[in-house]
């Protein structure tokens, strides 16, 4: 097992919360993580996925008030939406009785029902944490172009080979199109959406175009939006936001659209081996795709990601607003050893003022390029978000 470092954060939030809700997509390792933890203290694991567990909460008081004094770790809850209304009774019932930290972590691989029917029922009982595949801070630094490859699932990254780990990307890729949709969403014929994702692939880190798009699946603009919402929903692609600000400019108002895992991006795509990678189109925005994941995934839970475009060419990849001292940070990724931006993000910083600027490159160096604007990997930009860095380079 690579050990996940928001490991620490859940048990620390179990501490303090009577229900963790651990938030991913499948297979990214929840339940890889959920049992670890469990082995810290008395727990009890059920797999609602499993009609053997599901019939065990028939009713759920019941069984659930025997395990009081244990976490009780409730994993694709989704399976089971109406449990949700019987654990708010539950928690609040413990806290009368003084059980009112780490009664649940539940387990979901999608934010739409689970949110919804969380939030209905489960107001001030729970704290979402997200966990995402893994990032550059969690592998070897020599396994970064692996990672980049194979994407972030611990089972595409951790095969024998490349050719393993394509295979098991694209079980991935039919297991949600012939499973996971259906049970989530409405009704959508599973090529027609394959064909938007790999779509979605070849247009990564492009303004969305919901006409173009459904030009080329014979659908109507609101029918792609709405596929789109639900690749967004089950944490699959990732929709960014341009940043507002009254800048006295104009702005571009549409969202880019990421593949969030690499991995998936190469196999939509048939890319098989690195060298495949490297010489592709989709290359260098699969490498800023790859550092937009990595970057929002270190980033403190309540900071905004944006980007920043205008009408007359000024640009800035990311924007992540932190909050307090640390402020807004712009963040411009470019593929190769060096960093050497363009005018556009000039432009842009001097249009946003933001408190740091960086360049992340695929290099380690750290270099300052301008008064204003440093030079650094994308390791140690993790770890300036994290904080065990300063923000300036001596």
């Amino acid at each position: 097992m690579i050990p996940r470092t928001i490991g620490s954060k859940v048990e620390a939030a179990l501490e303090r919360q009577a229900a963790i809700a651990l938030i991913g997509p499948r297979q990214v390792g929840k339940t890889t993580l959920a049992h670890e933890i469990a082995k810290t203290r008395p727990s009890i694991y059920l797999d609602l996925e499993a009609a053997a567990d599901r019939d065990k909460l028939s009713d759920p008081v019941l069984f659930l008030d025997r395990h009081v004094d244990k976490l009780v770790i409730l994993d694709e809850i989704h399976r089971v939406p109406a449990l949700f209304e019987a654990l708010r009774g539950i928690i609040d019932a413990g806290r009368r009785a003084g059980h009112r930290t780490g009664r649940f972590l539940i387990l979901g691989s999608a934010t739409i029902d689970l949110l919804r029917q969380s939030g209905e029922s489960l107001a001030g009982r729970i704290t979402y944490i997200d966990l995402a595949p893994l990032t550059v801070d969690e592998v070897d630094a020599g396994d970064l172009e692996q990672l980049w490859l194979r994407g972030g699932f611990p089972d595409s990254f951790l095969a024998a080979t490349d050719d393993d780990s394509l295979e098991l990307r694209e079980s991935f890729v039919r297991t949600y199109l012939e499973r996971d949709v259906p049970m989530f969403g409405p009704r959508i014929p599973a090529e027609t959406l394959r064909r938007l994702w790999t779509m979605l692939a070849h247009n990564q880190g492009t303004l969305l175009n919901a006409s173009r798009l459904a030009s080329g699946l014979s659908v109507s603009s609101p029918t792609v939006t709405s596929y789109i919402d639900l690749l967004v929903d089950l944490l699959l692609v990732r929709r960014l936001p341009p940043f507002h600000a009254n800048v006295g400019k104009r702005l571009v108002k549409s969202p880019k659209t990421y593949v969030r895992d690499s991995g998936l991006t190469h196999v939509l795509l048939n890319i098989e081996t690195f060298e495949d990678l490297l010489g592709h189109p989709v290359s260098g925005p699969s490498w800023e795709g790859f550092v937009i994941e990595n970057l929002i995934t270190a980033a403190p839970s309540r900071a905004q990601s944006s980007f920043y475009r205008t009408a007359a060419g000024a640009e800035i990849d990311l924007l992540l607003e932190l909050g307090g001292r640390r402020g807004t940070w712009a963040v411009e990724i470019k593929r190769g050893l060096t960093a050497k931006p363009e005018r556009g993000f000039y432009n842009a910083v001097e249009d946003i003022q933001p408190t740091n600027a960086f360049v992340v490159h695929a290099g380690e160096v750290r270099y300052p390029i301008s008064e204003s604007v440093e030079a650094v990997g994308l390791r140690e930009m993790i770890e300036l978000l994290s904080g065990t860095t300063t923000t300036k380079s001596s």
